[in-house]
């Protein structure tokens, strides 16, 4: 379960005096808590596939991405170096997304069954997409590649 992978990550990272680590992992046991706490009121504790549809660390990784290239555009190295070692202990948790080819071949496919092929079918397209491959997909490639596809 991906929650007992943070946690011994975690107290791994503890032990061996990895501070920054260990901060980037508490962060992540935080925003888990965090969804946790908001679900409560409508259903159980969130699941791992949860964690991953519902997008907890993938939020976390993209904030971290648009902070880089913010500071970088800013020239302040230094704060791109934290965000970047924060967002390789957050990508250790996530699945390997989708290579561009296998997410064209799905947009295909996705095509064919719904005979969309118009600009306004990209509705339609981009929902299945994310309901057959949510948690692995990479949603500004399928984006672009969608919009490519039916223009």
């Amino acid at each position: 379960m991906i929650r007992d992978d943070i946690k011994a990550a975690t107290i791994t990272a503890m032990k061996a005096g990895e501070k920054d680590r260990t901060a980037a992992l508490r962060q992540i046991s935080a925003k888990i808590k965090d969804r946790d706490i908001e679900e409560r009121t409508a259903t159980s504790p969130i699941t791992d596939d949860d964690v991953l549809v519902t997008s907890v660390l993938q939020k976390m990784a993209k904030q971290r991405r648009e902070s880089i290239e913010m500071y970088g555009a800013g020239g302040r190295e230094e704060l791109v170096a934290v965000e970047r070692a924060e967002l390789a202990v957050i990508e250790e948790f996530l699945p390997q997304t989708m290579s561009e080819a296998d997410t064209a071949a799905a947009i295909e496919a996705i095509k064919a069954e719904t005979g969309a092929s118009t600009m306004k079918d990209m509705g339609t397209v981009m929902a299945e997409l994310k309901a057959r491959h949510g948690a692995v997909l990479d949603g500004k490639l399928a984006s672009s590649l969608v919009k490519a596809a039916l223009s």
